[in-house]
């Protein structure tokens, strides 16, 4: 039962990782676009902006709506990445910690 849970633990661990790391992808992405040193008419190119937009769009919808405006600064992915962080340290902590206490 332990080896189950740790495995678990781990795949959220990693899933997170890679959610953090397109998050990272993607903000960098939007400055380069911003900044038009990505040229958007390129197939490929607007083919993983638009992907990674579809993806991480809906993810910073609800931050933005309760961040206030700050000019021209999107601060929404920042806080999306400090929350996974937290969720990718708690949530595993808070797992094992549960298991040892059933046991």
């Amino acid at each position: 039962m332990d080896n189950t849970i740790v495995a678990f633990v781990n795949i959220f661990t990693m899933t997170t990782e890679v959610v953090i790391w397109g998050l990272i992808v993607w903000a960098i992405s939007s400055w380069l676009v911003a900044f038009n040193v990505v040229n958007t008419r390129n197939r490929f190119v607007s083919g993983v902006l638009d992907a990674l937009d579809r993806i991480y769009g809906p993810m910073v919808r609800p931050i933005r709506r309760i961040l206030p405006d700050f000019g021209g600064i999107d601060l929404s992915p920042l806080v999306l990445w400090l929350l996974l962080r937290g969720l990718q340290m708690l949530v595993p902590a808070l797992v094992l910690d549960s298991t040892r206490l059933l046991q």
